[in-house]
């Protein structure tokens, strides 16, 4: 917040976490003002006003806090380290004093003493320990790339490091790999540097022992519950393991009892898993890629008959959010991310969501489900169960061919028409792709559906004719008609507007004047008052 500010400015501005009003009539305390610039910078940045009281209707009390403003903006700057600038104004014969307080850097929170404050309304308290955590996040420091001081080779699981090892191979091709000492293709892949054994070889193979001495929270728990009854699950099983001795054990885990859902096209049955392997694989690596290892819970997986729940601790990594989660990749822990997307794992990095959108929709499923999900943990709800067969017809018909050239995007846009959902303004430029593809049709200035071949191959033509209209020689007819009804009365525009209540009036002349065009038609009267009458 930058800028000279009137006193009839502030008389209006709303107190909160970025003004706060001190009357401060005789002085003020310097050890509060450094407490309340900090919060200022903390959440943002913002001004410190004096002489105006915080209650509305606002008056100006004038101050005499602080008389040598320059000296203590100065002993702002050197306690806060933060750019700190004041405005002295004159109100009335009164004095008001204006600091105003740059926000902070960048992954750091400004502290006083020790201790960072923040604004929660305009209430001074303690900044909270998720507000804290979510500040260090934003400077990019990659726990899982940090040494674990006591950690020795020993404490790494030689199977699942040779499961990473044929992985890579098969992935990159390069056989030199084979003849690699482990410690070796550790280092190759950056899980040992010359510094030591790093968070991320113990979080993708360190045995159980090591885990429970250096890394306990990264454990991952698998329960299968029969219903949304509270009480103990049907089926528990705990992985205090490295990732690669028990992605493979979650999977089979959750196939037990993976049931099949039928579709016939034709003489043709398909079958519907109720959890489709990519997608699940897709959500515990993005739970091991972005959960918060410095927090002491665990990662939960809750399988229901026709759901699986995903919860890993954490929140979004910093700069995600559920608007732009399909276009931004930020992995939380890096040095995990690339080294599963080495042995083809991840194989379009940070993309795992677009993908486990797309499948949802290929299978004719539910969205991913975010409800629940807070600053502390991400929860992602994958249901199972396909809510529209006639949309799997759909799919089909559109060909592996045209799927393959579609992005996430494209397939959100053909989800949204099916369902004559409102199209996010975002999906929009997706649309002209589509056309191009016969995926979907222009039917107005701004009015796209789908093609009428996937609705008919849907069963679902009449809805194609519902959302396009009648077509244009039909409407043309329609007006002709009533026009020939009026007589020698003739036809005001307002009533052809009634003929057609779908059009626009700008839409009823565009036909009106084709029909004029074509001498079928012809007018008496101008403007307002011209009334249409049929040429026969």
């Amino acid at each position: 917040m930058s800028g000279l500010i009137s006193v009839e400015e502030l008389l209006e501005a709303k107190e909160g976490e970025s003004v706060q009003f001190k009357e401060a009539k005789e002085r003020f305390d310097m050890g509060e003002a450094l407490r309340c610039c900090c919060a200022l910078a903390n959440c943002g940045g913002g001004r410190l006003v004096f002489g105006i009281t915080d209650q509305r209707p606002r008056q100006v009390v004038g101050s005499k806090a602080f008389e040598q403003p320059e000296r203590t903006r100065k002993g702002l700057i050197d306690k806060l380290k933060v750019m700190v600038d004041f405005q002295l104004l004159e109100y009335q014969g009164k004095r008001v004093l204006v600091f105003t307080v740059a926000s902070r850097p960048l992954g750091l929170p400004v502290q006083v003493d020790g201790k960072a404050w923040w604004y929660e309304g305009d209430g001074l308290i303690p900044m909270p320990e998720e507000v804290r955590r979510r500040i260090y996040e934003e400077s990019g420091i990659d726990f899982s790339g940090g040494i674990c001081p006591a950690a020795k080779l020993s404490d790494l699981d030689e199977a699942a490091v040779e499961d990473f090892r044929s992985r890579w191979i098969e992935k990159s091709g390069n056989k030199r790999l084979q003849s690699l000492s482990v410690e070796q293709l550790l280092r190759d892949c950056e899980a040992i540097t010359e510094d030591g054994i790093t968070y991320a070889a113990l979080i993708l193979f360190g045995t159980r022992t090591a885990l429970g001495k250096h890394l306990p929270q990264a454990e991952i728990v698998f329960e299968y519950r029969s219903s949304e009854a509270s009480g103990p699950a049907s089926q528990r099983e705990e992985f205090r393991v490295g990732f690669f001795a028990c992605y493979n054990r979650l999977w089979e885990l959750i196939n037990l009892r993976n049931d099949k859902q039928h579709y016939q096209e034709g003489l043709f049955v398909y079958d519907i898993p109720t959890f489709n392997e990519r997608v699940v694989r897709e959500a515990l690596l993005n739970a091991a890629s972005h959960r918060n290892y410095q927090m002491g819970s665990s990662v939960f997986i809750r399988q229901y008959r026709d759901k699986l729940v995903v919860e890993s601790p954490g929140g979004f990594p910093y700069g995600i959010s559920l608007d732009n989660i399909l276009d931004r990749q930020n992995p939380r822990n890096r040095r995990v991310a690339e080294i599963l997307s080495l042995c083809g794992l991840v194989e379009r990095s940070g993309q795992g969501m677009n993908l486990i959108y797309e499948l949802s929709i290929k299978e004719a499923k539910q969205l991913p489900d975010f409800t629940g999900t807070d600053q502390d943990f991400v929860r992602i709800t994958l249901n199972g169960l396909v809510i529209d067969k006639k949309m799997l017809s759909l799919i089909n018909r559109i060909g592996n061919d045209r799927l393959d050239a579609l992005s996430t995007g494209d397939f959100l846009t053909i989800n949204a028409l099916y369902h004559e959902e409102k199209l996010a303004e975002g999906l929009r430029a997706n649309l002209k792709h589509l056309a191009d593809l016969g995926l979907v049709e222009h039917v107005g200035r701004s009015k796209y559906v789908l093609a009428r071949s996937l609705y008919a191959v849907a069963g679902k033509a009449g809805v194609h004719t519902r959302i396009v209209g009648l077509d244009r020689e039909t409407n043309k007819e329609l007006l002709m008609k009533h026009i020939r009804k009026s007589g020698a009365q003739g036809a005001p525009l307002k009533e052809l507007q009634q003929v057609l209540p779908g059009l626009s009036r700008d839409q009823i002349r565009v036909l009106v004047r084709e029909l004029h065009k074509e001498d079928r038609i012809y007018y008496q009267g101008k403007t307002r008052g011209a009334k249409w009458f049929t040429a026969d």
